[in-house]
């Protein structure tokens, strides 16, 4: 479970997920780790917990919410230096890697990756360049509302049924309505936002103590301070997991700014009740999608039998009451909403493996998948919420007299115009024979397999001719960037194996050195006074 804001991974042992703890131990968020990479001054990279401890100190290295990036061209410039996103995921990935590496005592080589059921094509396929990246051999990506159903267990229940599955993490929320009979889970339509998650509560908690802080002290702006809007960042966070058990915290953040006069201090006490309402714009906001699945799924609220909520945001009481409220039904309890997705990616692992039977997923494409066409319009080849994997074609022709070559456009998403539809690549058809317009026939396919990504072919029907296109969007890692980065990556490995030695030799010297000291004082005249010295000395 590849998170916005925490991570996690989980293995199948005797048939059961368990979910592998991180080897710093547990966190706020159980044995999730926070998907943070830090690069320090004297060339270290750390990963989750420690490096989020020195997020403070050295704000200009840490990286944060990188998930959100995935699957555009932006750039993590850190000390001169350029990270792709794939690339910062893949520090996360490594990570996880080795700490199952260390619980299980043996190489892991092929993993299982979730992705937020509305990522669409490029961010899928950066999730899976990223764990290439890793050294990981990705089997299968599969959607987190999916991973989710098969973490609790119902097809167990031996009955059909139609379940809602609500994802609110830290950077994203979706919604997926599925069909389970006969040990088949099929999800009958999905729909979601990339760009909405718990990460714009603490944003708007964030807010309100800077406004709290400015109403005493007229004339600061925090916003143009990076450590304060660290600081004030994780204070945010942290008071809105506390409020989803206490009705009211604290938050002290001293020395959070200066002026003529001396320091100054925010202390502000933050109520549940304060909290839900600068967190309700923001919940509201999904209720649209939340609808939205249901119309496209032709169903009413009470046509649900099962809800499960996953997520970190879902543990916040507003968030369950609200879902609870728009179904009119009560949402299933029992597994923790943070790890449940990594537990049903091990499922699908196992099923993969063969080592569990008798479940099959059928998944759907998050989003409509065609072609820009004449006019700048966008015409569908696979509609949204189509059964994957699916192969579909279609015929097109040339818009000019004796064109020797085509231009294809391939587009994702709902909007009738093809400019405000996401871009996955422009495609180039050459050596059509010359003819009049509208005669040559171009047959473009569409395939779409069990990861949700897609390959495009076309071929020109008069020659027989058949050519496999690539798509070339900005968005895309070549085989010699990926190949690099590879490298690169296995370089760190080894460079994180080293300090994990030397760490290891210090301890046993330490160790020792506790050991020669403590047996010495209990032996006392006992040592001769050379050997003693000398014992002291090699200490």
């Amino acid at each position: 479970d590849l998170g916005t804001t925490n991570s996690a991974a989980a293995v199948l042992e005797a048939g059961r997920p368990i979910t592998i703890p991180s080897a710093e131990g547990p966190t706020i968020a159980g044995k999730m780790f926070p998907s943070v990479v830090a690069f320090t001054k004297d060339g270290q990279i750390l990963v989750g917990e420690p490096a989020k401890r020195q997020l403070l100190t050295n704000p200009e290295g840490t990286i944060l919410e990188i998930k959100r990036k995935m699957g555009t061209d932006y750039k993590v410039r850190v000390y001169g230096k350029e990270y792709t996103p794939q690339q910062i995921s893949a520090f996360i990935l490594q990570k996880i890697k080795r700490d199952a590496e260390t619980f299980l005592g043996e190489p892991i080589k092929k993993a299982v990756i979730t992705v937020p059921a509305h990522f669409n094509d490029n961010q899928r396929q950066a999730t899976k360049d990223a764990g290439e990246i890793a050294g990981l051999e990705v089997v299968r990506i599969i959607n987190e509302p999916t991973a989710a159903a098969l973490a609790y267990g119902l097809d167990k229940e031996g009955k059909s049924m139609k379940i809602l599955v609500f994802s609110f993490g830290g950077g994203t929320h979706d919604v997926t309505v599925m069909e389970f009979g006969g040990g088949v889970y099929q999800v009958i339509a999905t729909s979601g936002d990339t760009q909405t998650g718990g990460a714009d509560i603490d944003n708007a908690v964030v807010e309100y103590l800077i406004e709290e802080f400015e109403r005493q002290n007229p004339g600061i702006d925090l916003r143009k301070d990076r450590m304060a809007m660290m600081r004030l960042k994780e204070a945010a966070e942290k008071a809105k997991i506390e409020l989803s058990t206490l009705l009211q915290t604290d938050i002290d953040l001293p020395f959070i700014a200066y002026d003529a006069s001396g320091p100054k201090h925010l202390h502000v006490t933050l109520t549940r009740a304060k909290l839900e309402q600068l967190a309700l714009p923001i919940v509201e906001r999904v209720e649209t999608t939340l609808r939205r699945v249901l119309a496209d799924a032709k169903l009413e609220p009470k046509d649900i039998d099962k809800i499960i909520l996953i997520g970190g945001q879902t543990r916040m009481p507003l968030v369950r009451k609200f879902v609870e409220d728009v179904m009119g039904k009560p949402a299933e309890r029992g597994i923790d909403p943070m790890e449940c997705v990594a537990m049903g990616a091990a499922i699908q692992g196992g099923i993969i493996a063969g080592e569990l039977r008798d479940i099959v997923l059928l998944d759907v494409t998050p989003l409509s998948l065609g072609v820009e066409t004449l006019g700048g319009v966008f015409t569908k080849i696979i509609e949204r919420n189509t059964p994957i994997p699916i192969r579909q074609s279609q015929i097109f022709t040339t818009a000019a007299d004796f064109q020797t070559a085509v231009t294809i456009h391939v587009l994702q998403g709902e909007r009738a115009m093809a400019k405000d539809n996401v871009s996955l690549g422009m495609f180039h058809l050459t050596g059509i024979p010359p003819a009049p317009r509208g005669v040559p026939q171009i047959e473009v396919t569409f395939d779409i397999d069990a990861n949700g990504i897609l390959n495009v072919t076309a071929k020109d029907l008069a020659t027989g001719k058949e050519a496999k296109i690539t798509i070339t969007g900005s968005t895309r890692l070549s085989k010699e960037e990926k190949e690099r980065m590879i490298r690169e990556a296995e370089r760190f490995a080894e460079q994180d194996r080293k300090a994990r030695e030397e760490a290891e030799t210090r301890n046993a010297a330490d160790s020792l050195i506790y050991t020669a000291e403590r047996t010495l004082k209990e032996l006392g005249d006992k040592v001769d006074k050379e050997s003693k010295d000398r014992v002291e000395k090699g200490a």
